[in-house]
């Protein structure tokens, strides 16, 4: 912290993250599809076709009906015939190779609906609810054509909306849920993707959640499930980390990580009994970071940092325990504390912000480098996050960047981790015309908040699109920081980007029942808007009786 040097981002941390998916994906998608391309499979596919004479009867008249149809309904008979369950020796003389072009192009979400009927002839048949997004290059009028083809594969439209859409070369988005079988829904996407008519065809859910729903923790409980630890800058691994030549160093590590390792939801916070030298490096440091904090840190860090020390929690001679620092959040903004054996992933990292819940490590980091570590350690969190954490405007950035993580794409995560990076961790504000440091980073280390205050580097106002996009580094000191106006401001441009994403859904923290819920229906919504109107009467009445005189 007293030079530049080597330390963990974050945003490296989900870049690596965002690759590993990529490559687990391909690897699952390559083995699904040639699980799908399997002869065994086409014989299950045969079988099952011969199941459903009925069906081909049905096929016979509909094909004959639109026969009849002039040239200009040439595309619905594509649409509603061609790509019908049929006897292949009959109507697809070349279905191998037909088989295998239309495999190939499958989407992720379309081979796992694949898959689901693949396992058996029950399962095939299964009459499922999804919806389907087609974009229409020729208007509305091709909307018949759609409503046909699900007819002709035996589906019933349950719900139909569409709106302008902004892809270029493209009227309208359509959304259609259906409920059909599964294996009658795989032909009915390969069939309407063969009309010229239709920019795109997009298959997105099956039973009412995606066919593949991206799983998030709705329940703090469930952060028992998100422990994916980054191995980076270990001192086990990292030949530069100052404790890899120190085997009693080490070995107290792994004492430390064993304990957050066997935490669970629920669960007292460990006590850890630090040593001497460990008492001795967080003493080295919180005498350093007392004094420039009067004349470098914001107002709000300051006024928390003093009233940690009122209340004994912040002394010279020991470091404090996670327990007491969690009690003292969860009593000024419900923010508690969670131990942590290392470095999360950025999503599982930004995910417990969304229940107000910070991972903290408690390791210590090396005697031998007391002002300097190339991980968060114990002395990071505890002097870096937790008084801002205390703070309830900040408090409420920080579980806005987690809620907005949630669901969100591994693109979107890299750009919420460059937000996070920038902001909570070395982000500066303005505060009586004078730049000010809030972030975790510079207020724990001295070396950068100096650089970061200086002239040298470039001062930035916020904005998180622009930010988001910003390189890091992290060899060297920042060239660029990002300057909030003050919290507010931060969280209202915060806000208005986060409504710019991808995700399709919204969703909001109960702190009623600590969960965080998905407001996908009318009934949640409802729920929500009553719980509202009953919160602006309280604050009605509270205006009007301020404004009564005193009797």
């Amino acid at each position: 912290n007293g030079y530049p040097s080597r330390r963990r981002s974050l945003v490296d941390d989900a870049r690596f993250e965002t690759i590993v998916v990529k490559q687990t994906k391909q690897t699952v998608l390559d083995e699904a599809r040639a699980k799908a391309n399997d002869s065994s499979l086409e014989c299950t596919i045969l079988q099952a076709q011969e199941q459903h004479q009925q069906e081909d009867k049905i096929t016979l008249e509909v094909q004959q009906t639109v026969e009849d149809q002039n040239n200009d309904e040439e595309e619905i008979r594509m649409v509603a015939v061609d790509e019908l369950p049929q006897k292949p020796q009959e109507h697809v003389p070349s279905a191998d190779d037909e088989d295998k072009e239309t495999d190939a192009g499958l989407t992720e979400e379309e081979v796992v609906l694949q898959n689901a009927a693949s396992e058996s002839p029950e399962a095939e048949k299964e009459v499922v609810r999804a919806a389907v997004v087609v974009r229409l290059r020729d208007g509305m009028g091709s909307l018949g054509r759609i409503l046909k083809a699900v007819e002709a594969y035996h589906g019933a439209v349950v719900h139909l909306e569409s709106r302008q859409s902004r892809s270029e070369g493209v009227q309208f988005d359509v959304l259609v849920k259906v409920d059909m079988a599964r294996s009658n829904l795989l032909q009915l996407i390969r069939s309407l993707r063969q009309t010229q008519s239709f920019g795109s065809v997009s298959l997105l859910s099956e039973n009412n959640v995606n066919v593949k729903a991206p799983w998030f923790p709705k329940h703090a409980s469930e952060l028992d499930n998100c422990n994916h630890l980054m191995t980076k800058y270990e001192p086990d691994l990292d030949m530069n980390h100052p404790g890899f030549a120190d085997q009693v160093y080490r070995a107290r590590r792994k004492e430390i990580a064993e304990i957050a390792f066997a935490y669970r939801y629920g669960d007292p916070i460990p006590h850890i009994d630090y040593t001497e030298t460990e008492n001795k490096t967080w003493a080295a440091v919180f005498g350093r970071v007392k004094e420039l904090m009067v004349k470098h840190a914001c107002s709000e860090y300051i006024a928390v940092f003093r009233k940690l020390e009122d209340e004994k929690i912040f002394v010279k001679e020991r470091l404090p325990q996670l327990q007491e620092m969690s009690d003292f959040l969860r009593k000024n903004t419900g923010f508690t504390l969670r131990p942590a054996a290392g470095l999360l992933t950025a999503r599982d990292f930004l995910a417990s912000l969304a229940f107000r819940i910070f991972q903290s490590t408690q390791y210590v980091r090396h005697i031998n480098s007391p002002y300097h570590t190339p991980e968060p350690d114990c002395i990071h969190e505890l002097l870096g996050h937790m008084p801002l954490l205390a703070d309830p405007s900040f408090a409420q950035f920080s579980q806005e960047i987690g809620l907005a993580s949630l669901g969100a794409s591994d693109e979107e995560i890299e750009k919420l981790s460059t937000v996070y990076w920038f902001t909570v961790e070395f982000g500066l504000c303005k505060e009586k015309d004078e730049v000010k440091a809030y972030g975790a980073g510079l207020l724990s280390a001295y070396g950068e908040l100096l650089h970061a205050i200086s002239d040298k580097p470039e001062h930035r106002p916020f904005e998180p699109a622009s930010t988001a996009v910003q390189p890091y580094q992290d060899q060297e000191y920042q060239p660029i920081y990002y300057v909030a106006e003050s919290f507010e401001d931060a969280k209202e441009k915060f806000r208005r980007w986060v409504s710019t994403m991808s995700r399709p859904f919204e969703v909001r923290f109960n702190p009623h029942t600590e969960r965080v819920e998905v407001l996908d229906s009318v009934d949640k919504l409802e729920t929500l808007v009553s719980q509202l109107n009953t919160e602006v009467l309280h604050l009605t009445n509270a205006i009007a009786k301020l404004k009564q005189p005193f009797c």
